[in-house]
């Protein structure tokens, strides 16, 4: 059972208010509705690519190394890398750019308005230029007049008309224009012709006309962009949700087109700047080969060698192996030099270098495909920032620092070349020497020979490699491999009916019960007898309703809540008092604070008493602030003050009978005196109390408010049962801690509490319901 109150207790006070929940839940299931007739649907639009890695493709070792660098460093977050490039503000804004997004149409519906953009109602040709027309910011309206003609209105206060004829338009002012013709705004001029479509055609169709900056487009859709991947995996899926269903599709078909393109293009820039240096190179080998083969055939005529063959058989096979050795070494010797006047001719931080020409160190080689990744990560980051960026001056400056430590390590290769070939030369000679029929011109031929096939070696060499970076060029393929297509659903993604009326519907309990709960979580009043059996362990005598004015004092034949309330406090004091051998029972009634009700129910107590054929005595001892006498129309010219004051007067002198009722005398307060509390201390007091004790069977006693004066604690030896007076919705509940110690430390004698003007449709307790009219029909019975 106390379970089952406890839990009464907690849903109470919601119960009590269940037409305002209830108010609450269709208001918001009416905004529910409201919202789903006039929300734009959003469709979402999917994708699905795969980032490709080039070294797993199987290709020429030298291809591939030319293939995998830029956007393409294949590193552990590759992936993670490529999403930052596809949502990149650079490659977004030039989506929008090319697919128009900044420029839309609207089309006035039954409801709203809705944006068309495949077959759009209008075409717009605009004479202003892009980078003009990308950064305007406003809206136009446009009314079909005819099959020729159109009204142009709604005006931005940015725009001026300069041409049109005056028209008439929904009482606003608009411009009548022919299709075709010149339109002058203050952004330039426009010229608007149909389109052939359901909307064009239609006479009077409305259609607003809206152009934003790029760059507002380019934000908004940067932010609906949504990228997800997997740790491990190398797929990628792309998400949108836009008002328009072909949009989305094409913005993702478009962003993956141009990553792709951006892809394909930082490819080509090492590419060619390979093939740059290679053709360069081609030019200066091919000078110095004529050069060589010019002076070789002056030396053949001069000294007339026609017949080498017959002098070949001179040479040792020893000879030979040296000598190849000597044309591998002087290449490598003349590939270094050729790289160092490169550097020293490029020093721009933007310049690539040529990878993969020859030179057989592997240092260099690294060090090279390590500046080329810092150039290009330099220029990425670049096209959205500046120079002065923290980032681009630290790779500047490791851009520099790659070219010095390069330079250092091809003059440390060069140093160990002509070592080995100036050893090889040594070898070379001492061979020679031994072959000591061998003639000078002979000799002198062969050196010729000898830096004539060097040169042929490279030139050779050169070709093979030009060929590669052609191939290369030609290949080129992209880096996103198209899983999926972007595809949309024809059923919105938002807003989701059953979502916003769940919402709807738990938004609209849990608001008023939010409020209904901090409400009773502020609320300290004293409501219901729970409240006060919670607080205090004082007997409980009952509770009076709450009445209206006109209904202050209760009568003898009286059937009203009030009424039969009384009566049980009246079975109530009688069974406390039950144990006391005395011919008169005295009961004080008194309260916490003023306008708690404790003359009220002093009054009605004294009242219900003499209704039951008892000598009741009703005493005012509030003599700061009478009230009693107000109720009963009773003059309070003498009273008790007036008794205990002046010795010479009579019980009899002060006490005022009441009128209609022979069971009932009133002593009222008499004067206001200037000494209240030392009066009450008086002798007479206890005089008067054993003068009183053989003529009435009660005596209820009106004091003041122990909470404010200490006057009651004076006189509280008289009495025989207190009954400590609450006002519901009035006292706060810390103030009961008052009431509590009087009764703990029994300073109150025979202590009961009572609780006055409790409102039983909203406190926990059933109520009264003798004193109803039976024959009273309620409202849904009264048409029956």
């Amino acid at each position: 059972m106390k379970q089952n109150a406890h839990f009464r207790d907690l849903i109470e006070p919601y119960l009590n208010r269940w037409k305002f929940i209830i108010l609450c839940v269709f208001s918001a299931l009416a905004l529910a509705f409201v919202y789903l007739r006039y929300a734009s649907n959003q469709y979402q639009a999917k994708a699905t690519i795969k980032i490709k890695d080039d070294k797993s493709q199987g290709k020429l070792p030298e291809i591939s190394s030319l293939q995998n660098y830029g956007l393409f460093s294949n590193d552990q977050n590759n992936v993670l890398d490529e999403i930052e490039i596809i949502k990149s503000r650079n490659l977004i804004e030039s989506v929008i750019k090319d697919l128009k997004f900044n420029i839309q149409f609207f089309v006035e519906g039954r409801i709203q308005a809705h944006e068309v953009y495949t077959n759009p109602p209008l075409n717009i040709n605009f004479s202003t230029t892009d980078s003009l027309l990308h950064k305007i910011d406003t809206t136009f309206n446009i009314r079909i007049n005819s099959s020729k003609d159109f009204i142009f209105k709604g005006i931005p206060q940015d725009t001026k008309i300069l041409k049109g004829n005056t028209a008439q338009y929904d009482d606003i002012e608009g411009i009548l224009y022919d299709f075709g013709e010149n339109v002058e705004t203050g952004f330039g001029d426009i010229i608007i012709t149909p389109n052939i479509g359901q909307y064009a055609t239609k006479i009077g169709s409305d259609i607003t006309i809206r152009i934003q900056p790029v760059n507002n487009v380019t934000s908004d859709y940067k932010s609906r962009l949504q990228i997800q991947t997997n740790e491990l995996s190398s797929i990628i899926k792309l998400t949108i949700n836009d008002n328009v269903r072909e949009k989305g599709v094409l913005f993702l078909n478009k962003l993956i087109e141009k990553y792709n393109d951006d892809v394909i293009n930082d490819k080509q820039k090492v590419v060619e700047a390979t093939s740059t240096f290679i053709n360069d190179r081609l030019e200066g080998v091919s000078r110095e080969l004529g050069i060589v083969d010019l002076t070789a055939e002056d030396i053949q005529q001069e000294n007339k060698l026609t017949n080498l063959a017959t002098q070949s058989n001179i040479f040792l096979q020893t000879e030979k192996e040296n000598e190849a050795k000597i044309t591998e070494t002087g290449r490598e010797i003349q590939l270094i030099d050729y790289m160092k006047d490169y550097l020293a001719n490029n020093q721009d931080p933007n310049d690539l270098l040529p990878l993969n020409i020859g030179i057989e160190d592997g240092n260099i080689g690294q060090v090279a495909k390590r500046h080329n990744s810092l150039v290009q990560e330099r220029d990425r980051i670049l096209k959205n920032s500046s120079e002065i960026n923290p980032t681009v001056v630290n790779l500047t400056n490791q851009i520099n620092q790659l070219k010095a430590d390069l330079s250092q390590s091809l003059n440390s290769k060069r140093s160990t070349s002509q070592i080995t070939y100036n050893s090889l030369v040594a070898e070379n000679s001492r061979i020679n020497s031994q072959i000591y029929s061998a003639p000078q011109k002979e000799r002198q031929f062969k050196d010729i020979k000898r830096q004539q096939d060097i040169k042929e070696s490279l030139y050779l060499y050169l070709l093979q490699k030009r060929e590669e970076s052609a191939i290369t060029h030609g290949v080129s393929s992209p880096n996103a491999k198209i899983v999926d297509k972007a595809y949309a659903s024809g059923r919105p993604v938002a807003p989701k009916p059953t979502i916003i009326i769940l919402a709807a519907i738990i938004l609209g309990f849990s608001f008023p019960i939010g409020i209904i709960y901090l409400l009773t979580l502020l609320d300290t009043k004293v409501h219901s007898s729970q409240d006060i059996k919670k607080a205090v362990d004082i007997p409980f005598i009952g509770d009076i309703p709450k009445s209206s004015k006109r209904t202050q004092l209760i009568k003898q034949i009286d059937y009203s809540p009030k009424a039969e309330a009384f009566r049980m406090i009246r079975t109530n004091v009688e069974f406390m008092l039950k144990g006391i051998e005395k011919h008169s029972k005295v009961i004080f009634v008194t309260s916490t604070t003023s306008k708690e009700g404790k003359s009220h129910t002093s009054i009605n107590l004294a009242l219900s008493l003499s209704y039951s054929n008892k000598r009741v005595l009703l005493i005012e001892t509030d003599i700061r602030v009478p009230k009693a006498t107000n109720y009963l129309d009773v003059k309070n010219e003498v009273g008790l003050t007036n008794y205990i004051s002046d010795p010479s007067l009579q019980l009899s002198d002060v006490t005022v009978p009441l009128k209609d009722n022979s069971f009932l005398d009133v002593i009222p307060s008499g004067v206001i005196p200037p000494n209240p509390a030392e009066l009450l201390m008086s002798a007479r007091m206890q005089e008067l109390f054993d003068t009183v004790d053989s003529q009435y069977d009660y005596i209820v006693v009106d004091t003041a408010a122990v909470g404010l004066v200490t006057d009651t604690l004076l006189i509280s030896n008289h009495a025989d049962l207190f009954i400590y007076v609450v006002r519901a919705n009035y006292l706060d509940k810390r103030r009961l801690q008052i009431a509590n110690n009087m009764y703990q430390e029994k300073r109150l004698p025979n202590m009961t509490i009572l609780l006055n003007g409790v409102d039983h449709k909203k406190a926990n307790g059933y109520g009264y319901g003798y004193g109803k009219n039976p024959n009273k029909k309620k409202w849904w019975q009264r048409s029956k």
